[in-house]
């Protein structure tokens, strides 16, 4: 009895550390998300918009979101079909056009004083030769960034601010787009790990208890 009760105070400790963990860990990032629309489904991008050279009649959009990663990151809402988007944009020589959809996000993901504006599709022509991040300046300035050329501000949203870390605590927004499956970012291993810590150390002291006794007697 006596080593679980020397062991009781280290448990204790145990789970407050794990708990502790968690709440450290509840942090993730406010900025603008990168995708590509493959196979009808939105697909994180894995280059930035100044890198990727789209062909005519591709769809990408752009989120307003708070994520810890990728897994994390609100996906864009809305028509997100290319017929519909440049429908009123005709083919030119010389050119192409990038469907391109803009979502703003939620007030829940806003920053402090600041609304988002209404998700827009919006249709680019730019040259053939032209980036993501080209055919976005084309339709949606004036477009903001940092001095590590990350992108900041679409169409002026948001003022200030710039993929700065803010808490997740709450309900996350990164809801999955109407009609399409959800991902599966898997579980996490944090707490089994820390479960099987504390079953760890219990069976410590359960052993050593018993071995006093045997002892004893």
């Amino acid at each position: 009895m006596t080593a679980v009760r020397r062991t009781a105070p280290v448990l204790v400790a145990a789970l407050l550390l794990l708990v502790c963990a968690g709440r450290a860990g509840a942090t993730g990032y406010r900025y603008w998300s990168f995708w590509e629309r493959t196979g009808g489904h939105w697909t994180y991008a894995t280059q930035g918009p100044a890198s990727v050279r789209p062909d005519d009649g591709t769809v990408q959009g752009f989120r307003f979101t708070v994520g810890a990663d990728a897994a994390d990151a609100g996906r864009p809402r809305g028509t997100a079909d290319f017929g519909t988007i440049c429908a009123d944009t005709p083919a030119k020589a010389g050119s192409k056009r990038v469907g391109l959809v803009l979502d703003f996000g939620t007030p829940a993901d806003a920053p402090s004083g600041e609304a988002p504006p209404e998700r827009r599709a919006v249709c680019a022509r730019v040259p053939s030769d032209a980036s993501s991040a080209d055919a976005l300046a084309a339709v949606a300035g004036p477009l903001r960034y940092d001095t590590n050329a990350l992108l900041c501000a679409i169409a002026g949203y948001p003022h200030k601010g710039c993929g700065e870390q803010v808490s997740t605590d709450r309900e996350s927004t990164a809801a999955p787009e109407s009609g399409s499956p959800e991902s599966d970012s898997g579980p996490s291993l944090g707490l089994p790990i820390g479960v099987g810590v504390v079953a760890l150390l219990a069976g410590a002291a359960i052993w050593q208890s018993r071995r006093r006794r045997n002892a004893s007697g």
